[in-house]
């Protein structure tokens, strides 16, 4: 049996652990200091924004399609022994004036000979279609019905369960505190993890640790920087439906996003809102600016005009990892380490790319 250790189990590191799950001979550990879905994945709002996005080729393209690809299989298998919130209505990007709608011609065109589909609309039938949007001033729309939403915390502890059930052993409340490793002539070689419950020998060793992977790599004097941006977004509950009141796509635009909640009885009465990109200094405080919270809900009610009706039931915030000098994610061996795998900063995109994240790593640890 080859010992695989991950260190992290948000939404990447369950992912990961599910996708190892599934091929032989592999005896996998996950080692989080907190419970599972905490840190940047419990506040993220799961929009799925891969064939809306404007990458058309190379590596960031190719992690979008390949992730959208295995969403369409992941949630069946996942829903085999639980149901899972997610939006197949997909995502209506809101087009304002001075858009150049020829630019979306030109990829709805290039994803039709990648054999995915983006409908440009006229702003009449955008209204049509979408009776809550207000009079916010439109000159189209593009309706990408194959990207979609997911609730991250219910992903990942699906993930989690679906893992343990194909034997994986998740240790929560665990802190790596030493990452062991062996001199070789040419690649160092991580051995041994030395954790606050003992000792745990491994073969591979994946760090989806998020910010946590700074220290981390760090301690291998192999340091990889990875910043935090903190995010905010709120749940709104309305008295009447938007709409007819049944599950819609996410509405975006001017990147603030309106997602239905689709674990809320029907019709339809919440909705998150979000979210926030806020960037501090070094030793600034992480906490996140209400003016700037409240601009995005403000843009939000632009767009859906009943929103303004609603209650604030919730607030959260959150920070994401991006990674300082390099592209995000970061996937790939640790430098100077043969058996050390990183699958982190992956910025705004942890849950669009956690499918793909995880058929990178399995590539790299079984070859398939």
């Amino acid at each position: 049996m080859t010992r695989v250790a991950i260190i992290g189990c948000g939404v990447v590191g369950a992912a990961i652990a599910y996708e190892l799950s599934l091929v032989p001979n592999l005896e996998i550990t996950v080692i989080d200091c907190h419970q599972p879905a905490q840190g940047s994945t419990q506040a993220a709002l799961g929009v799925l924004m891969g064939i809306i996005s404007h990458k058309v080729k190379g590596r960031l393209w190719r992690l979008r399609e390949q992730s959208i690809l295995r969403y369409q299989t992941l949630i069946p298998e996942l829903e085999a022994t639980a149901p899972i919130s997610f939006n197949r209505q997909g995502i209506l990007m809101l087009c304002f004036p001075g858009e150049d709608m020829a630019q979306w011609e030109k990829l709805a065109a290039t994803r039709r000979t990648q054999g995915w589909q983006l409908d440009l609309l006229e702003p009449q039938e955008v209204r049509q279609r979408y009776p809550q949007l207000g009079k916010v001033e439109i000159v189209g729309a593009v309706h990408s019905p194959q990207d979609g939403q997911v609730d991250p915390v219910v992903l990942t502890h699906a993930l989690v369960r679906a893992a343990e059930g194909n034997g994986v052993r998740f240790r929560f409340g665990e802190r790596v505190e030493r990452i062991n490793y062996l001199e070789t002539e040419s690649l160092k070689q991580c051995d041994r993890l030395e954790t606050t419950q003992g000792n745990l020998e491994v073969d591979w060793l994946v760090m989806a640790a998020g910010l946590g992977s700074t220290p981390l790599t760090a301690g291998l004097e192999s340091p990889v920087e990875i910043r935090p941006v903190l995010g905010q977004a709120l749940q709104l509950r309305l008295q009447n439906p938007m709409g007819d009141g049944e599950i819609q796509p996410v509405i975006t635009g001017d990147d603030v996003h309106i997602v239905p909640c689709q674990d809320s009885d029907y019709p339809v009465r919440d909705y998150w809102v979000g979210a926030t990109v806020e960037f501090t200094g070094e030793g600034d405080p992480m906490e996140g600016d209400p003016v700037l919270l409240k601009q995005v809900l403000q843009r939000a009610i632009g767009f859906c005009p009943d929103l303004a009706l609603g209650e604030i039931v919730r607030t959260w915030s959150g920070l994401r990892p991006r990674p300082e000098g390099q592209p995000a994610p970061i996937i790939g061996p640790l430098a100077g380490f043969e058996n050390v795998l990183l699958a982190t900063g992956h910025y705004r995109n942890g849950v669009l790319l956690a499918p793909a994240t995880a058929l990178e790593i399995r590539r790299a640890i079984a070859g398939n």
